[in-house]
């Protein structure tokens, strides 16, 4: 209950202080893409990996290992660009996190010096 009650006073505070707590409008669109292209990337690596198996020719061979390695890549790339939407999620509500407590802490300094010149 206490996690709760901590949530909710959490939430009441960035209500009050009226700071913008949606998600960047790109964040959804880059782990949408960067989930795509993880896909992608191992789809197509399959599928060079499948049609190389009917392959005698060395040459022919090495350039499907050139796109599988290339499709590697993308998988990498979309990994990379799904957990940098995560974890700018995490740092944003971090950092608003921060921001209220900081201002609760600059409030409590305020009051107390108030009170020590009266």
């Amino acid at each position: 209950m206490l996690t709760e009650e901590r949530r909710e006073q959490f939430r009441s505070e960035v209500a009050r202080m009226r700071l913008k707590t949606d998600r960047s409008r790109h964040d959804g669109k880059a782990r949408a893409l960067g989930a795509l292209l993880m896909v992608a990337g191992v789809v197509g690596a399959l599928i060079a990996y499948n049609n190389s198996l009917s392959q005698d020719d060395a040459r022919d061979i090495a350039s499907f290992q050139i796109l599988a390695t290339a499709c590697v890549s993308v998988t990498v790339l979309g990994a990379a660009l799904y957990l940098a939407a995560a974890v700018a999620g995490v740092l944003r509500l971090w950092l608003l996190r921060q921001l209220v407590e900081g201002q609760a802490q600059a409030d409590q300094l305020a009051e107390a010096l108030r009170e020590r010149r009266d």
